[in-house]
């Protein structure tokens, strides 16, 4: 059975890659077709397999403004050959096209949310030019019917959450199965707090990152952000001396900044939300926007979680979280975030395929 794994771009490496590593130990003679690849950016593992980048990988340095170009790259990808083919979708990944002899699962991290949820936002980017913003809207519209029509090309779709499952729903009218993203839990780990709080995210408007640079600038504890991202020099602007900007960091590297400090700060509602799991496996709570992912990973006595997406319900949280500092226990916290580990993902993806033997016959019956 040959397997070919499609992931939106491989320029980086978050939670969408980590969960296409998973899948590379999977399926270890797949191939991986992508839009565009940043070979130095993703894991060996990935480096190590055969990868397709798209005709517009040489454009990769302005992949963010080539969204209107994207379905065109996608459906060039001569994916004939293959018997079952799996995208990782949160960008346009779906949007292959298969032969009818193919099956095609599609590992859904959200549809695209600057599409559907997002869509003014994502206009005011562009707001320096009144030219693209005019030329955008007609496109973002046209790239929201393709999108829908691509639902069809999938003949199984699994969601990373509760929450993107019903998003799934809602979007493209397709049911879905629930499988949580693999999370490396035994590789973290406690240890006494050195009085900073961490925020781990790439630095995009959706992540509200904003609003918690100025909660700390205001009230001098210490927050050190880890990420890089189009919103970096307006967040420097907001900041104060006692917040630190940190960039991309190793993986040790974020382990350790996990493992010393109080607790992790998530201003901004999460499909899932993985590094809430790396936190709590590193036996420190998390104070979070109440909405989304966060309302399945952070269980009562894991962290404090607020309703309001403001700096003042942000400050109010952190008030909460000093009277209850005490209350939290690494070793509950531990056990909460070893529900998301990596051999659960195995188990429970392989699972929705039907089991690894019968996965086989169920690809050539065309009954995945």
């Amino acid at each position: 059975m040959r397997v070919a794994l499609v992931h939106y771009w491989l320029t980086g490496s978050r939670g969408g890659e980590k969960v296409l590593e998973a899948l590379c130990r999977l399926f270890p003679e797949a191939d991986i077709f992508t839009l565009f690849y940043e070979p130095e950016s993703v894991a060996p593992l990935i480096r190590a397999r055969n990868v397709h980048a798209s005709f517009l990988n040489p454009l990769r340095r302005w992949y963010r403004a080539l969204l209107p170009l994207m379905p065109m790259a996608l459906e060039s990808f001569d994916l004939r050959g293959y018997d079952l083919v799996i995208s990782s979708e949160s960008g346009p990944a779906k949007g292959v096209i298969t032969s009818s002899s193919t099956r095609h699962l599609c590992y859904c991290h959200t549809p695209m949310r600057y599409l559907w949820e997002l869509y003014p936002a994502y206009l005011n980017e562009y707001r320096g030019s009144r030219v693209t913003q005019a030329l955008m809207m007609p496109l973002t519209n046209y790239l929201r019917i393709w999108d829908a029509a691509t639902a069809l090309r999938v003949d199984k779709f699994i969601a990373n959450s509760r929450n993107v499952k019903r998003r799934i729903w809602k979007t493209y009218r397709r049911p879905s199965r629930v499988v949580y993203p693999p999370v490396a839990v035994s590789e973290f780990h406690f240890k006494p707090s050195e009085d900073y709080f961490v925020a781990v995210a790439e630095m995009v408007a959706c992540k509200r990152l904003d609003q918690a640079v100025r909660v700390f600038a205001r009230n001098g504890r210490r927050l050190k952000v880890v990420g890089d991202g189009p919103e970096y020099r307006r967040l420097r602007r907001l900041a104060g001396p006692n917040v630190e900007f940190c960039g991309r960091v190793s993986d040790p590297e974020l382990r350790q900044l996990y493992a010393h400090s109080s607790a992790l700060i998530v201003p901004g509602e999460e499909d899932f939300g993985i590094t809430m799991v790396e936190s709590l496996a590193s036996g420190k709570p998390v104070i979070a926007l109440g909405r989304g992912g966060a309302l399945e990973i952070v269980a009562p006595g894991c962290g404090v979680l607020y309703r309001d997406a403001s700096d003042a319900a942000l400050d109010r949280a952190l008030r909460d979280f000093d009277d209850r500092e005490g209350e939290f226990d690494p070793a509950f916290l531990e056990q909460r975030a070893s529900r998301f580990s990596e051999m659960d993902f195995e188990d429970n993806f392989l699972c929705a395929l039907g089991g690894p033997q019968r996965l086989t016959s169920a690809v050539s019956a065309g009954r995945v």
